[in-house]
């Protein structure tokens, strides 16, 4: 963890959100520190996936109080695509297929909207090297976007783009659910890649929401939350992910 006083890269500041006029988030407070991962844990329904589309600034989410910050800049009313444009990502839990819009011509369009640092003409070689690192074959690129995708072919269309959008801030919202083993070992490898200060990790940070230990086997984190009732109940380090596993969340109050 980074023991600087400098500015957090990511901030939620007492936030109360509602869905369809149902109270849903109740207090969210959270501090991310460039090169830190955090993740958050809880049972199903208590407001996790609420929170990530809230904080990627989806319209069905109502933000009745509170505010989030990236570099300290408040985006709290900023929609979607200019929170993209900040460098804020969020991998989906179930990401959706579009119909006849190609993968390559979708991360282009994204890449083009989004690292403006790169030259269009680099385009082409900066996907063909991360799809090798993804070990995913240059055909993926011609399927319509994640129409007919397994689980984890999902998913490494999610990490490819993070690669390739190199976020500053990445919201991964239960991205071990329905991976094989495998496919887990490659996402979580290329995840610990990715937040290696040798390539620019100790710039960024991640919330890795998720239900499990087990993508925390190979995606190491600084901070622990256990999430429940709408807001973060306790905070730990690795060690409470391990308790989480072992005594479920029975004990945490509020759980």
């Amino acid at each position: 963890m980074s023991t600087s006083k400098e500015t957090p890269l990511f901030e939620i500041k007492d936030l109360h959100v509602s869905v369809e006029g149902k109270d849903v988030l109740k207090g969210v407070n959270l501090v991310i520190n460039k090169g830190e991962v955090h993740a958050l844990m809880g049972r199903n329904g208590t407001g996790k996936t609420t929170l990530s589309y809230t904080l990627m600034g989806h319209p069905k989410y109502t933000i009745q109080s509170g505010k989030i910050l990236l570099n300290g800049e408040d985006i709290t009313a900023l929609p979607p695509e200019e929170r993209a444009r900040k460098r804020l990502f969020l991998a989906f839990q179930y990401p959706v297929a579009i119909p006849g819009v190609s993968v390559a011509s979708f991360l282009r369009a994204s890449m083009k909207s989004i690292r403006s640092d790169l030259p269009p003409a680099q385009f082409r070689a900066v996907i063909k090297d991360e799809l090798k690192k993804l070990q995913v074959p240059e055909s993926f690129m011609t399927r319509s976007l994640n129409e007919g995708f397994s689980g984890g072919e999902k998913k490494r269309l999610e990490m490819l783009q993070l690669r390739l959008l190199q976020p500053k801030m990445a919201i991964l919202d239960e991205t071990d659910s329905g991976l094989d083993i495998d496919a887990l070992r490659t996402i979580s490898e290329n995840l610990e890649n990715y937040r290696s200060p040798a390539n620019g990790g100790g710039e960024r940070g991640m919330l890795v929401i998720t239900h499990y230990q087990r993508m925390l086997n190979y995606v190491k984190p600084d901070v622990v939350h256990v999430f429940g009732s709408g807001k973060i109940l306790q905070t730990g380090g690795a060690d409470l992910a391990l308790k989480l596993e072992d005594q479920g969340y029975d004990w945490v109050p509020g759980a």
